[in-house]
């Protein structure tokens, strides 16, 4: 049974701010996720370098003080939204670990969703991730896809042990998302998902070994 969202599969939350989703006070909530949507809607019609913090309070409806008690700059809110839609992913869709399923059957893939996610949110990943995207996303996200795929091949996640396997998985499939929005995502989700899949069972299986 895969994990549920609240326990994001043991992932640190982003930088800058607490984990909002447990967070007691809606208020909070309802600021974060009104800039998250405006960021969104902005990141469609121009450039994220081109987005001001003046910018997004206007569109969220709130005050440029509500804007800095939650973030420290336009590049933390992106960080923070992208990273949290891309660990509800995580929690439902793990990296595998084994050939087959509990019941002895292949494993589904879960790579045409990861896609299919990307495609959906294309112009903040775009944004975040190609050629003058955001250095600080990009580490950030690839450290935080090897750590869920530490935790789905069932290994702590102490940032002192060495799993070169989990980061080459990380490094393929992050690598592999970025190529595909550079080609303006050429290809539907589930043929690119179907292509990279058989890799990454084949990688996890050779570690096993």
């Amino acid at each position: 049974m895969p994990a549920q969202p609240p326990e994001r599969h043991g992932l640190p939350d982003a930088p800058g701010r607490p984990h909002a989703p447990g967070h007691p006070d809606p208020r909070v909530r309802r600021s974060r996720a009104a800039l998250e949507a405006a960021l969104r809607e902005l990141v469609t019609e121009r450039d994220l370098r081109q987005i001001s913090v003046a910018d997004l309070t206007k569109r969220a409806g709130v005050n440029r003080s509500t804007f800095y008690e939650h973030y420290v700059d336009v590049h933390d809110l992106a960080v923070a939204a992208c990273t949290a839609t891309y660990d509800e992913l995580v929690a439902t869709e793990p990296i595998p670990h084994s050939q087959l399923a509990p019941d002895g059957g292949p494993l589904p893939n879960p790579l045409p969703a990861l896609f299919a996610h990307v495609a959906a949110h294309a112009p903040l990943y775009r944004a975040l991730l190609c050629d003058e995207g955001s250095a600080r996303m990009i580490n950030h996200l690839l450290h935080r896809i090897t750590l869920a795929a530490r935790v789905s091949r069932g290994l702590p996640v102490e940032p002192d042990t060495t799993d070169p396997v989990s980061a080459f998985l990380a490094g393929a499939i992050l690598g592999t998302v970025m190529d595909w929005l550079r080609r303006d995502c050429a290809g539907t989700a589930e043929e690119v998902g179907a292509a990279v899949w058989p890799c990454a069972v084949a990688c996890a299986e050779v570690a096993l070994r």
